[in-house]
């Protein structure tokens, strides 16, 4: 059985070739070698073809077109040589060519999602008509793995819809919708999918009775013609926005943007060769490499059981109690809202409530004004989200989740008291960040049903969720509450229990050390310019303000209690709490925020460090680095050797999607297999006087490597 069906359509002016892909046995249509081989058969034969007045190209997958490059040739980026990616950028270019040299209009009929090299091939295309399916999106998301559009994407898009809007396309990665992709010229027209067809039908008879397909054609094989200064001003702007946002960790945008600024002015056929050249620069380096582990490691914990049987089963949820009204408990019962969960939101006051319902509606807001939301939006997400100050609510709810204040005593209170209120067969779930489950089941009404369901601030915008099993909590608990999690669009790591669990157990060390460099003499902001030159989004004396010095002083302690033989002591921190400077929250913590709510050095926190100060030396920028991120990777280490998580992907992802560590270097266990554990040990032995915390796990001395080459994850 062959991927492509090709026929003949009788039109009023004549015969009228339809060609349908069709990947046997999946879901969905990728771009194999073998496709593309079989492409260029048919291609060979059309070109023959004096007779045909045009042909139509359609997925025969309804509501799927072309999911883009197969996923393990795209594995296979990981190793590739300079060779290997030369050839397949100049053969899918040779092929996509050919399709735009055709004797005839062709027209692509797109229903469903087409990505990266299936937005390439239906740009070599003389028009394409989308469906008006919502699922319908056209993209070229190559530089979100470290790549850039390399089948012509570069040239073709922007000689079809300008400048400005193949940038954003091409250099942001984001899809583009049917009905955008009409107003903005890369679509002729959106109409439901069953008149696909016939609208395709009536457009080549139409631009072969006027001969248009044939000037439409030449002019987009024509430069673009912008004058210099156009040329020069619209690419300053994009350069510097592109940088502000990459930091200039992340060369694929810009690589794109090189390709579309040196080609767009040429011939096409000259603008090809430049991608062509563009592309070598970024394909099979390190990064793009660690890019697409990342992409891996992601479509695996789509898959991820974690630790569960095949036998458990997920319950059907209907309704979601939260218990709390703060940041926190408003996000997750708007993340419920709006995904179609119907969530109650219970709290003591009115007045608390207001301020959840406020901030559930920013969030709406905040995404109808980027155009990913709509007002149909938010009355559909009012509707499903309701408030009340009697606990009494939750007797019809499946799912109940805790998110009241980190502090034991209080939640295991407020378990006792719903003991009498939830149904029998409920889920109680804790939004705790770092105590125990299996210790908080003690007080809970079923313990087999008791399990952790940890959000992240802001929990609109983090994708991750960790799923943590207590010692008595069951599999089809766990399974419900993973597939929930998903449901609402995050994407949940199931571990066993332990302090801190996996994200703040790894990043405890990280903000701990950030605290110790201070007090012996480093500044906050060469403190923070290290994280951010390593790639953190934001340093960690940021960090700490952003999320509140009494969070952060709270889950040190019981992190650092648990694991007593390697945390240091940062008295300071309860100090600063005790003082009443919080953070940002309170307007003050290790900065302060001036007028504008920007963050400043404080002059009144010098007495609160001089207290403390055990040093005052100047460090290097590689001593920053060493000190912030050596701790961090041993404690991830440790959380695979103790196997609270089953896989090394799942400690990187866990990372990069709670805390922003920088999908570049593919994750901190990528970081410590791309530096080499004998390196690594290396380094560890320049602070064996600071003690246990940089003394080498079994996994640095071991010279472990986390991710095989030959085995992608995946």
């Amino acid at each position: 059985m062959g991927f492509f069906r090709f026929e003949e359509m009788s039109a009023a002016s004549g015969s009228i070739g339809l060609l349908t892909f069709d990947v046997p046995d999946k879901k969905v249509n990728t771009l194999s070698k073998a496709v593309l081989t079989e492409l260029a058969t048919h291609i060979e034969q059309l070109e023959k073809r004096s007779d045909l007045k045009g042909v139509l190209f359609r997925s025969g997958k309804p509501g799927q077109f072309i999911a883009g490059a197969d996923l393990n040739e795209l594995a296979a980026l990981i190793d590739a040589s300079r060779e290997q990616c030369q050839q397949a950028i100049v053969s899918g270019h040779a092929l996509f060519s050919r399709v735009s040299q055709l004797p005839f209009p062709v027209v692509a009929l797109v229903d469903g999602n087409s990505m990266g090299g299936g937005t390439e091939l239906i740009l070599s295309m003389d028009y394409r008509v989308a469906s008006t399916n919502p699922a319908t999106k056209i993209a070229l998301p190559e530089t979100k793995i470290g790549l850039i559009p390399g089948w012509g994407g570069t040239q073709r898009m922007t000689r079809l819809v300008g400048v400005q809007h193949a940038i954003e396309i091409i250099c942001g990665g984001e899809p583009v919708p049917a009905t955008k992709a009409v107003q903005i010229g890369l679509c002729f027209d959106a109409v439901p999918a069953d008149k696909l067809i016939e609208v395709g039908t009536t457009l080549i008879e139409r631009v072969q009775s006027t001969g248009e397909w044939k000037t439409d054609r030449q002019r987009r094989s024509q430069p673009l013609g912008l004058s210099e200064t156009e040329l020069t001003f619209a690419f300053a702007c994009a350069e510097g926005a592109i940088k502000g946002k990459t930091k200039g960790q992340y060369p694929a945008p810009l690589a794109a943007l090189k390709a579309i600024k040196l080609g767009i002015n040429r011939p096409l056929d000259e603008g090809l060769k430049i991608e062509q050249e563009v592309a070598l620069e970024v394909t099979g380096t390190p990064i793009s490499s660690n890019l697409i582990s990342v992409f891996f490691m992601n479509n695996a914990l789509g898959r991820d059981p974690g630790f569960l049987p095949a036998s458990a089963k997920a319950r059907d949820v209907k309704s979601v109690g939260v218990l709390g009204s703060g940041l926190m408990g408003a996000g997750i019962a708007t993340a419920h809202a709006r995904r179609g969960v119907p969530a109650v939101m219970v709290d003591v006051g009115q007045d608390r409530l207001a301020d959840g319902l406020k901030r559930a509606c920013q969030v709406i807001e905040g995404r109808i004004k980027i155009g990913r939301a709509t007002p149909q939006d938010m009355q559909e997400m009012l509707t499903r989200l309701s408030t009340s100050t009697s606990r009494a609510v939750f007797s019809d709810a499946d799912v109940v989740v805790e998110a009241i204040t980190e502090n034991e005593a209080l939640k295991k209170q407020a378990y006792g008291e719903l003991k009498s209120l939830l149904r029998d067969d409920a889920i109680l779930c804790s939004n705790t960040s770092t105590i125990s489950i299996t210790r908080m089941a003690e007080a809970a009404p079923h313990p087999e049903r008791f399990v952790g369901m940890h959000f992240f601030y802001p929990v609109d915008r983090m994708e991750l969720v960790e799923v943590i099993r207590g010692a008595k909590t069951d599999d089809d608990t766990v399974a419900t509450i993973v597939a929930l999690a998903k449901r609402i669009g995050k994407t949940p790591i199931v571990m066993q229990d332990c302090p801190g669990f996996l994200v703040n157990r790894v990043l405890l060390p990280y903000m701990n050390e950030a605290v110790l460099l201070l007090q012996e003499g480093a500044s906050m902001d060469d403190i923070d310019k290290a994280a951010t030159k390593f790639g953190m989004p934001m340093g960690p004396i940021t960090l700490s303000d952003l999320v509140g010095l009494d969070t952060a002083y709270y889950a040190g302690q019981v992190v650092s209690t648990a694991y007593s033989d390697r945390a240091k002591p940062t008295p300071i921190l309860g100090e600063l709490v005790k003082a009443g400077r919080l953070g940002n929250k309170s307007g003050s913590g290790f900065r302060k925020l001036n007028k504008k709510g920007k963050p400043e050095a404080d002059p009144d926190f010098v007495p609160f460090l001089e207290k403390h100060r055990t040093d005052n030396r100047q460090f290097t920028l590689d001593e920053l680095t060493d000190r912030l991120f050596l701790p961090m990777l041993l404690e991830a280490t440790r959380v695979l050797e103790e196997g609270i998580v089953a896989e090394p992907h799942h400690v990187d992802m866990g990372l990069i999607l709670g805390i922003g560590f920088p999908p570049f270097r593919g994750g901190i266990l990528h970081w410590c297999d791309t530096e080499g554990a004998s390196a690594i040990a290396d380094r560890l032995g320049k602070y064996t006087s600071l003690g246990k915390r940089f003394e080498p796990t079994d996994s640095i001395t071991s010279q472990r490597v986390f991710f095989p080459r030959a085995k992608t994850v995946g």
